[in-house]
């Protein structure tokens, strides 16, 4: 733990005579001599219209900033952009979503960087913030508390709940006339009722809950709905405990620790979460200077089973997970069976075991299913595995559950575009048995690794979730579920084995060997090889031609760092 860092970054910016302009103009916002004389906080807001997600962070940063004066210190509020992934689900403009995470992370690394604050509280919801900020914190190493927007309730329709993912898999059902226009305008209406993210474990609550088991945010923070007034609370005290980290000393690296990367993969994987959540784990976990491979995903899932009965495989929704006791419900499980690193510390300045602890103490869990036992789980592994094969040297990633641990074999159905899977898929052109092969949709190729939610969404809505695999080097939803492979590395932009891919041939997922092949021989492979032409970039000037140049492996978490 390092010393104390009491204004140890903003007394260069506020102290002394040769401040005066400085100070002018701090106080042309407001400030005043006992602001100047405190530690000052950057509140990093990722508030923005674009996504129900976010529409509600202002509240938050306003109740964190609440808490930073309570603690003895000045807040100072700032913005950051976010996209809404499912607003940019299923054209050109998801290529920008991981772009948005690089950007977050850029972003709030160098304000907090030039106005010299001595701490952060991050204030995120969509997707990309929070593993952008966190990225942006392991970098700044300042006291650094996260609070998240926290999820949206699930709507109700035709008596049972339903979310985003519904609407996505209803589209392929109206595709073959399984479901009306006038049923698919009232799942609409009705599938997203307020403010907060995505209902199920998708991807920002599996990120969230990632924070939380890194004790990056408060226990608990990851499962309050956006409406419950436990969420305001929630950021006030972290607006508080950021000025009690300044105090101790207590810096992100000292928090993410290799043991406490193994402790998020384990609540990630008995959660169900997100494919997405390896990519952000990889690339925070470079960030913050630990050697993290990514087959360690498949070391901590042997020892971690499937507990949490969450959407998109299982039946119920992130408020029905706050109501069963949250993220620290499925921590202790794995607490007490030996799985966690009990002895890891944590924003609260106290240990992973201290504060599951006080959780306990504070009274008993209620009775639900919604977290298994570990002695009688849902799955005896964890559902997320990379595999590895002439297909995937550097690896690739799928989301597994007790329906998906055999072997998928069947004829390539290749597409280099997204969208012209899309349409095969809605013209009735895929089959079952088909493996559909969508490349150059990777970190470069894409360029941003873009989402395959409406592919697969279409697949599963027309064929269901067992008929067709998908593979690609491109991303998933934490809305997709079925066969889906992703993060195929290295991707075919660069020239990795997924873009020799022909169409026929066979692909096989064995998942029980955790590999990934095509059925071609090592000689028609080189073969094709030596025919293969890299294609020219898709962008020419802009930030998708600058991310594209920029952009690393999905196996390193497909960081923009040099």
């Amino acid at each position: 733990m390092a010393e104390p860092t009491w204004r140890e970054r903003s007394r260069q910016s506020v102290d002394g005579p040769e401040r005066t302009p400085h100070r002018a103009m701090y106080r042309a916002v407001g400030l005043g001599d006992e602001d100047f004389r405190r530690p000052i906080v950057g509140v990093a807001n990722a508030a923005a219209e674009v996504t129900p997600c976010n529409v509600h962070l202002d509240a938050l940063a306003a109740a964190a900033k609440h808490g930073v004066r309570e603690g003895g210190a000045t807040p100072i509020e700032f913005r950051t952009i976010t996209v809404s992934d499912a607003i940019a689900m299923g054209h050109e403009g998801m290529k920008g979503s991981l772009i948005s995470r690089e950007i977050i992370a850029d972003s709030v690394e160098v304000v907090t960087f030039a106005e010299r604050f001595d701490a952060l509280v991050a204030v995120g919801g969509c997707d990309k913030n929070l593993p952008g900020m966190l990225m942006a914190a392991a970098r700044l190493n300042v006291p650094t508390v996260v609070v998240y927007g926290g999820p949206m309730l699930p709507g109700r329709f035709e008596g049972r709940d339903v979310s985003v993912q519904d609407t996505f898999e209803a589209v392929g059902r109206h595709a073959r006339g399984a479901m009306g226009d006038e049923e698919l305008a009232r799942l609409e209406r009705a599938a997203c009722p307020g403010a907060g993210t995505c209902a199920g474990m998708y991807t920002a609550n599996t990120m969230a809950s990632v924070v939380e088991a890194l004790g990056m945010m408060l226990p608990g923070g990851a499962a309050i709905p956006a409406v419950h007034a436990l969420r305001r609370r929630s950021a006030e005290d972290s607006g508080r405990q950021v000025v009690e980290l300044l105090r101790l000393g207590v810096r992100p690296r000292d928090i993410l620790t290799r043991r406490a990367f193994e402790n998020a993969i384990a609540v990630a994987t008995a959660l169900g979460g997100s494919t997405n959540s390896v990519l952000h784990i990889l690339a925070i976990a470079r960030e913050a200077g630990v050697d993290l491979p990514i087959d360690v995903f498949n070391a901590v899932s042997d020892r971690t089973p499937h507990l949490a009965d969450m959407k998109p495989g299982g039946r119920y929704h992130m408020s029905d997970l706050f109501m069963a006791g949250g993220v620290p419900r499925v921590m202790r499980e794995l607490l007490d069976a030996g799985v966690l690193h009990g002895d890891c510390l944590t924003v609260t300045g106290r240990t992973v075991r201290e504060n599951l602890e006080a959780w306990e103490a504070a009274g008993p869990a209620p009775a639900s299913d919604v977290v298994r036992p570990f002695s009688d789980p849902i799955d005896r592994q964890g559902s997320l595995t990379i595999l590895r094969g002439n297909l995937a040297p550097d690896g690739a990633v799928m989301k597994v559950g007790p329906h998906h641990r055999g072997v998928f074999r069947g004829p390539a159905r290749v597409f280099d575009r997204e969208e012209a899977a899309f349409q095969a898929v809605s013209e009735g052109a895929i089959r079952p048995g088909d493996v559909v092969v969508i490349r150059y949709e990777g970190p470069r190729g894409g360029p941003g690794m873009r989402e395959m939610l409406a592919v697969t969404s279409a697949i599963v809505g027309a064929l269901g979730d067992q008929a067709v695999a998908l593979v690609t080097d491109g991303r998933f939803s934490g809305a997709t579920h079925g066969p889906m492979v992703g993060h195929v590395a290295p991707e075919a932009a660069v020239g990795g084995p997924i873009a020799l891919v022909e169409e026929g041939d066979e692909i096989v997922i064995d998942v029980p060997n955790r590999t990934l092949s095509v059925a071609v021989p090592d000689e028609e492979m080189a073969a094709r090889r030596a025919r293969w032409q890299a294609p020219p970039p898709p962008y020419r000037a802009g930030a998708l031609a600058k991310y594209a140049r920029l952009f690393g492996s999905a196996a390193e978490g497909a960081r923009t760092a040099p």
